[in-house]
């Protein structure tokens, strides 16, 4: 079993990759960490504890809040596609029974990669902001960490919250500069291959009957009626439980080692991330991003274990 973290700001798609990450007897989940993102801290805290109650882990696997706030920007939630509750309001009437850590993030992670040194996979399907609170603590963080998988990001397609910049990287682009230039390795699991693991409605019938089923079809269909460019997304992209797919299994993407920077000061490309497909910037290569999946074998696995 692999040991992993997941870092999350738990929204649709954050849920799903939780769920999907809680069937796998692949992961060893140490924790969850929470950061500000989809929605505030709180509610990315408290849709967590949600999720994992449903998946019946709440005594389990336990959830340690982090950043409320990104490093120096101002808060960005995406309620137009989660909802104000981050979670379609599918959950809205689940009381819960447990409670968060009082163990910040930071320190949680921190805490877990050195007790397992080399062997601690972070799956981060949030803004990076508690990655660089762990920096900030911890200068040998970088030695002892195994992996950050990280959903963010866009290499040669468009954004999904500007036309050049994904969310994530756009609600705290200075903590993706800090990160990118870390030293940590890193695999960049962005738009161009979440964009093309759709979960359409007729994947979601196959669940019926199953014990997510319910949870599943009316978050689902909340991002489904999202309207964005103009037009209806008919369609779930898998973001978030694409990363966790990736940790599961590598070999549904196809990666290339790139450069990656972050812009943080055009009035235009603000939180874009700028990828040297072409070696022109002549900076060492700082990550792995994902180019290609084979999205019909990352859908069938996810139904699969969700069934």
């Amino acid at each position: 079993m692999q040991k992993v973290i997941l870092d999350v700001d738990t929204g649709i798609d954050d849920a799903l990759g939780i769920m999907l990450a809680t069937e796998s007897e692949e992961l060893d989940i140490l924790g969850i960490t929470t950061v500000s993102g989809n929605v505030s801290l709180e509610q990315a805290t408290r849709n967590t504890l949600k999720v994992l109650q449903l998946v019946g882990k709440e005594n389990e696997i336990n959830v340690y809040p982090g950043a409320f706030e990104p490093l120096i920007r101002k808060k960005f939630h995406e309620h137009r596609v989660h909802g104000n509750d981050g979670l379609g309001e599918a959950l809205t009437d689940m009381e819960l029974h447990a409670r968060p850590s009082s163990k910040h993030a930071a320190n949680f992670i921190i805490e877990q990669v050195h007790r397992y040194p080399k062997e601690v996979t972070l799956i981060m399907t949030a803004p990076l902001t508690n990655l660089v609170h762990v920096l900030k603590q911890d200068p040998t963080f970088a030695r002892d960490i195994k992996r950050v998988i990280f959903m963010g990001g866009a290499a040669k397609t468009q954004g999904n919250v500007t036309p050049v910049a994904e969310f994530n990287i756009y609600a705290d682009p200075e903590a993706a500069k800090i990160v990118f230039h870390s030293g940590i390795p890193l695999t960049m699991v962005g738009l161009d291959v979440t964009m093309k693991t759709l979960l359409h409605d007729y994947h979601v019938d196959e669940l019926k009957g199953s014990r997510y089923y319910d949870f599943i079809h009316k978050s689902t269909q909340y991002y489904m009626n999202f309207r964005q460019f103009d037009e209806v997304i008919t369609a779930c992209p898998m973001h978030d439980p694409l990363a966790v797919g990736v940790a599961i299994d590598p070999t549904m993407i196809q990666t290339e080692s790139l450069y990656v920077d972050v812009e943080t000061e055009s009035s235009l490309c603000d939180g874009q991330t700028v990828c040297d497909l072409r070696f022109q910037i002549n900076q060492k290569e700082n990550m792995d991003v994902a180019l290609d999946v084979d999205s019909d074998r990352f859908i069938s696995m996810l139904l699969h274990r969700l069934k």
